[in-house]
């Protein structure tokens, strides 16, 4: 059985990393790191240009009407390189909107984000130890619209968005709002010591906002599913690119006379790092392949589920030994925030939390195989 990726999927990573290469590399990801909104818009827009925005958006909307998978090949490429731009949350956002949205929403809202023109912000993290299933923010229906209260965490690169799509509970269940930024009630603060991405905490106080979907539906479920797969994709290409920095160093280094990497504890060190991505990156396609049909039926949909909670406990839990384990092995370096490899640890930990950690997804899926009926 080949498990390589189709040409067409080997194309466009090729193409993601001949950009990322120009245009993040070390020097211009450590200019963005001070400027104000910590997104580089040149490298936004060259992305916009080549069509690595709109992967998953319909061509009628001006995207490339390509499946998840398109995308986690991009996605990967961006963790390599720990290129600063909302590629994730913007991407997600999209494609819950593309899924559950009206034709007005998508026709308004989707055209601009896959040209790069706008952007839609993803809030679904509260605080107190909110699951992100059960939002603690409220939607009350108001007309045709819904009023929305709460308090959501750590909102992803929220500089630069015209909209953001809330999580919330209304009387019929948990929910999408998607929100303009600039209506009454809604105020944004940042804190630079919260995140690589300059994550924002987005406080509702009556906002107006309509529904992506219908309270009570899977929009959320799907739009938290597609949320962690995207999140392992970026996990494996910052796994694989923090590897790769120490394996370069580890044969250049030398102690006692011999590159470090000759050293058989430091090998061991490496070789478990491997085998961890090697088998974070089979959970990805797993749960990518489970969930790449849109009309999943009851059995499909626990498989898809199932599927992505494994690639989410893997990734956040190997994910966060790797980069642990490729700075350890830098010494001294790996915190000198002049060698890049800081930037993978500081990127791989903040994922591993992302949407809940690994023990909460690993809980999720307990619960999940608990409910599952047991067929022989």
């Amino acid at each position: 059985m080949d498990f390589n990726l189709d040409e067409d999927l080997q194309a466009l990573g090729g193409l993601a990393a001949e950009i990322f290469d120009g245009k993040a590399d070390t020097d211009r990801v450590r200019a963005i790191e001070v400027s104000e909104t910590r997104i580089d818009d040149v490298l936004w827009q060259a992305l916009a240009q080549a069509g690595l925005l709109g992967l998953t958006i319909a061509e009628e909307h001006g995207g490339a009407g390509l499946g998840f998978d398109a995308l986690a090949v991009v996605l990967e490429e961006q963790g390599r390189h720990v290129a600063p731009v909302p590629l994730w949350s913007a991407a997600v956002a999209a494609e819950a909107i593309a899924r559950f949205g009206t034709a007005e929403q998508q026709a308004a809202l989707l055209p601009g984000t896959a040209a790069g023109e706008s952007r839609v912000a993803l809030a679904l993290e509260e605080y107190d130890g909110a699951e992100t299933t059960a939002p603690l923010a409220t939607a009350t229906p108001a007309g045709d619209a819904y009023q929305l209260n709460g308090v959501k965490a750590v909102v992803p690169s929220l500089a630069g968005a015209q909209h953001v799509l809330v999580s919330a509970t209304a009387p019929n269940g948990p929910g999408l709002f998607l929100v303009d930024l600039a209506a009454d009630g809604v105020a944004v603060a940042t804190s630079e010591t919260t995140s690589y991405d300059l994550a924002g905490e987005l406080t509702l106080n009556g906002a107006l906002g309509v529904a992506v979907g219908q309270p009570g539906d899977q929009a959320l479920a799907v739009t938290l599913r597609l949320g962690a797969i995207a999140l392992a994709a970026i996990q494996v290409g910052v796994t694989d690119g923090a590897m790769r920095l120490a394996a370069s160093y580890l044969s250049e280094r030398e102690q006692f006379g011999r590159p470090l990497g000759s050293f058989q504890a430091v090998q061991h060190q490496l070789a478990d790092c491997w085998i961890d991505i090697d088998g974070m990156r089979v959970t990805l396609w797993q749960a990518l392949a489970a969930d790449a049909d849109d009309t999943l039926g009851a059995d499909e949909l626990r498989v898809a589920e199932r599927s992505a909670l494994v690639a989410k406990w893997w990734c956040d839990q190997a994910g966060l030994d790797v980069v642990h384990r490729t700075q350890h092995v830098h010494g001294g370096m790996g915190i000198d925030t002049d060698y890049a490899v800081h930037r993978h640890f500081l990127w791989g930990k903040q994922i591993s939390s992302t949407l809940g950690g690994a023990s909460a997804a690993l809980a999720s899926l307990g619960t999940l195989l608990t409910e599952t009926e047991v067929r022989s």
